[in-house]
């Protein structure tokens, strides 16, 4: 028997994973709690505020938020992949003109939140633009992602103008929430300009970082900045090439530079008549850009920001106009997002260097349709499964703990084939001053149904007589809004009872209540059944 055939039997299949609580490996820094999003003035809606405080209630590290269009130009309403502030303008006479107005909404809200802004510099105003064609674009779903290039993207015409601007900006936020608050929160230098989000040249965006930086640090000199956000590396010789001419550039400049950045993104395809990921593409991003960094041993030692780090490329395609975008409802999106962040941590050791964050770019759409397939973490104010996969990984916290697992799949072999044929079933563990968190998860490419996982635990260095045993699920039966919606008929304007079921519904589910493990001389066993798709979080405590 295949082993494609196996996988798509009925009967579950055995799988043993075992767990040290008396062996750690280092300490535990969370990487995934990184969010953002194109439309800032979805950040003080009142279903953006509501957000917000779910992510800093992740974790007891407070969230980082990324936003773009901070510095574009508009009237400050959101559409899809677009945001203004219209933070400058210029008066009759070509003089500056600043207005925080905007600004201060969403900044307001990140304090108020409790988050912690990853401050984009970008994009460029419509007075120091001076691009042939519209400056704002209209730009729909089922429209080409290229028509979204359009005067914002345009280098700045007066890089004068344009670092008194940066500078002022740093200025207004440290004299509203405190020097020493702001020279903490991390700046950025522009989006993908590799992409469609820059019209000029790599040495004019070389030049437009260096003047963004040090007016940044004119401002203040603590805080820290970082760039240039490129794309996805793997089999991409622009991203590459970008890259390394800005990484030489830094080097050659000896340009202000804290950390550095770039992109990586999967690629699900509808195969057979359902979705299939594409998790090796996004590794093989991770990878390939760590390597590029490599090449620069003067740089080695900088933390690493992977500014958006997702399962495809458009958060704002929805799967009513690209049915391979038909995950990111249901649990399969938690899973992957559990699957992809581990995977992360074990590039980074490869590597040997420290990926200080993975930005999901994923927030919410008002005025959408519910359950539209967007890429996002909550709609109409109902959270999707995914986030649930992140209050699981939430739970995570102290140090990393050895595990294994007989069904964990080899991460080159994932590089190369993807999650087809067996699945991946696996663990990590933490242990803190109060217990040990041990997070399942039984993942695979195909959305297709599949067999459970029956898991065996066997736990050891278990220092206690005791322990507590709490359970917390996602799958399809568990911690998944989506499923309720359809059971309930797919409403698209559910209100009283059945709005309230449906948001309690998006909370994360603790299944078979507390319960007391047995302990044998420091072992713990414990029975799990894990459908595909399906993420699991036992907590222990002394």
């Amino acid at each position: 028997m295949t082993v494609q055939e196996d996988t798509r039997m009925s009967s579950p299949y055995d799988v043993t994973i075992s767990v040290h609580a008396n062996r750690p490996t280092g300490k535990y820094q969370p990487l995934w709690n990184w969010f953002g999003y194109d439309e800032p003035n979805y950040t003080y809606s009142p279903h953006g505020r509501k957000l917000l405080k779910e992510l800093t209630e992740l974790s007891p590290e407070p969230p980082r938020i990324r936003a773009h269009n901070l510095l574009t130009s508009g009237d400050g309403l959101p559409a899809l992949k677009w945001g203004s502030t219209n933070a400058y303008t210029e008066d009759a006479n070509g003089n500056p003109v600043y207005d925080w107005t905007i600004i201060d909404k969403i900044f307001d809200t990140y304090v108020e939140a409790g988050n912690i802004p990853l401050i984009q510099i970008g994009f460029t105003p419509e007075a120091l633009s001076d691009f042939d064609g519209p400056y704002r674009h209209q730009w729909e779903p089922a429209d080409k992602y290229a028509t979204i290039t359009t005067g914002w993207t345009a280098p700045p015409t007066d890089l004068k103008k344009w670092g008194d601007l940066i500078e002022a900006w740093a200025r207004h936020l440290a004299e509203r929430y405190g020097e020493d608050v702001v020279s903490r929160w991390p700046w950025e230098v522009w989006n993908e300009p590799d992409g469609h989000y820059w019209t000029g040249t790599i040495p004019q965006f070389c030049e437009m970082y260096d003047v963004s930086a040090k007016a940044l640090k004119r401002a203040l000199p603590k805080a820290r900045v970082g760039g240039p956000h490129t794309c996805g590396a793997f089999a991409n010789e622009k991203a590459q090439t970008f890259l390394r001419a800005f990484l030489k550039h830094v080097v050659d400049n000896k340009s202000p530079i804290d950390f550095l950045a770039f992109h990586a993104k999967g690629n699900p395809v509808i195969y057979e008549g359902h979705v299939r990921m594409g998790l090796h593409k996004q590794l093989r991003d991770i990878e390939t850009n760590l390597a590029i960094i490599n090449e620069f041993p003067e740089l080695r030692h900088l933390p690493v920001v992977i500014g958006e780090s997702d399962p495809e490329g458009c958060a704002a395609c929805s799967a009513r106009v690209h049915p391979q975008n038909g995950y990111r409802n249901g649990p399969l999106y938690g899973v992957y997002v559990v699957e992809s962040m581990i995977r992360t941590y074990e590039l980074a050791r490869r590597a040997n260097i420290h990926i200080e964050g993975a930005v999901t770019w994923a927030f919410l759409f008002d005025d959408q349709p519910y359950f539209d397939g967007f890429r996002d973490l909550a709609t109409n104010g109902v959270d999707k499964a995914v986030l649930n996969g992140f209050r699981m990984l939430g739970k995570l916290g102290g140090e990393w703990l050895e595990s294994e697992s007989d069904y964990r799949r080899d991460i080159d072999d994932i590089m190369s084939h993807g999650v087809r044929g067996k699945p991946d079933v696996n663990v990590v563990a933490t242990r803190d001053d109060k217990g040990v968190s041990i997070l399942l998860w039984h993942y695979h490419d195909d959305d297709e149904a599949g067999p459970s996982a029956d898991i065996t635990v066997n736990l050891d260095g278990w220092d206690d007589t005791s322990a507590s045993l709490k359970h917390f699920r996602m799958d399809e039966e568990h911690s998944n809004a989506f499923g309720v919606w359809k059971a309930m008929g797919k409403p698209q304007n559910p209100a009283g009872e059945d709005y309230a079921r449906l948001e309690a519904s998006g909370k994360l589910a603790e299944i078979e209540g507390e319960a007391t493990a047995k302990v044998d001389d420091g072992k713990i066993t414990l029975k799990v059944s894990l459908p595909r798709q399906g993420v699991s979080l036992l907590r222990l405590d002394w």
